[in-house]
C-alpha cells in the first residue's frame, strides 16, 4: 500500500486529507477504545491515517446503550485509476468482539452508506483474527463477505502470516531462556563484539533510510522515500514509535523501527548495511525492541510478516529462519475479506490487480 503516488484528488484547501472526514467522531474516545481493546491495532489509529494521508479517512463506530464504543473501523478510501470509483480499505479492522454479529452488521451498514457517498466498489479488510476462529469466518460470510486466503507469501496488502511472541507474565530472563540457543548466542555475540544499540532521534530516520536503501538493493524489495519513514516517525513518536540504531566503532550498521500501540508492539521495518553483518546486529536490535515491549507492559510482540510457504528453496525462507528462533507463535490470519458493492467494477479491478502482481513477479525473477 504505497503512498508515493497520489491517485486521488489533490487537496486544494491545504488540509491533510487524512483528517478531513472525521466529522462527528470523538477522537479521544475513539483512541481510548482502540488502545484498550484486545483487537486494537496501530493501523486502525488516527496516526496511521495521517501516515496514509493520500487516502481519505473515515471512522465508523457502534456504541452500546451507555454510549460506550463497542465496535469501530478506520477506513482508508482512495480513487482507483481510470474508473470513477474508489476502494475502501480497513487495515486490520474491524476492532470489536469478533463474535458479536450484531456489531459487525451495524459497522457494515455504516460502511455501505459511505460507499454510496464515495462511489466505492469494494470494502476490503484483513482483520487481526486467526484462521482457527471459524466462528468469525462464518459470521462474515453470512454478512456477504468473500474470504480469500491468497497465496503463501505477500500477495495481500498486509502479511497473512506473522510470528507473535506472548509476553504476558514473563520476565526478560524467561523470554531469553525460551529463545533458540543460536539466537541467545547471536544476541550475546553482538554485544561482546562491541555492537551498541541506541534509541534514535528523528534525524536518525535519514540514517535508517540510507541503510534500508542498501538492504532493498541487496534483498530485492521496494523501498519507500525517506520522507515516508520520517512521516511514520512524526505521526507516532515519541509515545508510540522508536527508531533503533545499531553501531559498530561509531558507524551505524543496522536499524529498526518499532511501533507500540495498546497492548502490542510491532517490528515494523528493518535495515542493515552489507558490512559487519557477521556481528549479528539484527539479533541485538530485536532484543532491545522486545525489552521495550516488556517494559511497556505489552501482551504481544509482533515480528510481522513471514512467508507461509516454508519450503527451504523459497527466496523468503531466510526471513522465516531468522524470526522462528525467537520462539514466537507462527500465526496465520483469516485472510482478506471483500464486501463487493459493484460486482462489475470489482471484476475489472481484481483482474487488473492480478495482472499487475504477475508482471511484478516476473520482473523480480529476471533480476
Amino acid at each position: 500500500m504505497s503512498n508515493e503516488i497520489n491517485v486521488g484528488k489533490k487537496n486544494t484547501e491545504g488540509e491533510n486529507p487524512g483528517t478531513q472526514a472525521r466529522t462527528g467522531v470523538d477522537m479521544k474516545k475513539y483512541e481510548e477504545f482502540l488502545q484498550s481493546h484486545p483487537k486494537g491495532h496501530f493501523m486502525q489509529s488516527p496516526q496511521w491515517a495521517e501516515v496514509k494521508s493520500m487516502w481519505k479517512n473515515e471512522i465508523v463506530t457502534v456504541e452500546d446503550e451507555n454510549g460506550n464504543i463497542k465496535g469501530a473501523m478506520s477506513l482508508l478510501i482512495r480513487k482507483i485509476p481510470v474508473l470513477p470509483y474508489t476502494m475502501m480499505y480497513s487495515p486490520r479492522g474491524p476492532v470489536c468482539d469478533p463474535h458479536d454479529g450484531d456489531t459487525l452488521r451495524k459497522l457494515l451498514e455504516k460502511c455501505k452508506a459511505l460507499a454510496k457517498k464515495y462511489r466505492s466498489y469494494v470494502l476490503k479488510m484483513d482483520p487481526d483474527i486467526e484462521i482457527e476462529d471459524t466462528q468469525f469466518e462464518e459470521i462474515v460470510r453470512k454478512l456477504g463477505f468473500r474470504v480469500s486466503r491468497g497465496l503463501k507469501n505477500y500477495e495481500g496488502i498486509q502479511p497473512r502470516f506473522v510470528f507473535r511472541l506472548d509476553l504476558r507474565g514473563k520476565t526478560e530472563e524467561q523470554i531469553m531462556a525460551d529463545f533458540h540457543h543460536k539466537v541467545r548466542y547471536n544476541i550475546r555475540l553482538a554485544a561482546r563484539k562491541g555492537v551498541e544499540v541506541r534509541v534514535g532521534t528523528r534525524e536518525d530516520m535519514a540514517v535508517f533510510h540510507r541503510m534500508i536503501v542498501e538492504t532493498g538493493i541487496r534483498d530485492n524489495f521496494v523501498v519507500r522515500s525517506r520522507e515516508y519513514y520520517e512521516k511514520v516517525y512524526d505521526c507516532f513518536a515519541p509515545d508510540h514509535a522508536r527508531v533503533y540504531i545499531a553501531s559498530y566503532e561509531g558507524k551505524p550498521i543496522a536499524g529498526t523501527v518499532a511501533i507500540r500501540y495498546g497492548n502490542k508492539c510491532w517490528y515494523l521495518y528493518g535495515a542493515s548495511i552489507n558490512e559487519h553483518r557477521n556481528l549479528m546486529p539484527n539479533y541485538l536490535l530485536q532484543w532491545n525492541m522486545i525489552k521495550w515491549a516488556l517494559e511497556s507492559g505489552c501482551d504481544i510482540y509482533d515480528f510481522r510478516g513471514v512467508p507461509g510457504d516454508l519450503d527451504e528453496n523459497n527466496p523468503m525462507y531466510g526471513l522465516y529462519r531468522f524470526k522462528v528462533g525467537f520462539r514466537g507463535k507462527f500465526t496465520e490470519f483469516v485472510g482478506m475479506l471483500d464486501y463487493v458493492f459493484n460486482p462489475f467494477v470489482y471484476f475489472i479491478a481484481e483482474k487488473a490487480i492480478t495482472a499487475f502482481r504477475e508482471l511484478r513477479r516476473k520482473i523480480y525473477k529476471r533480476k
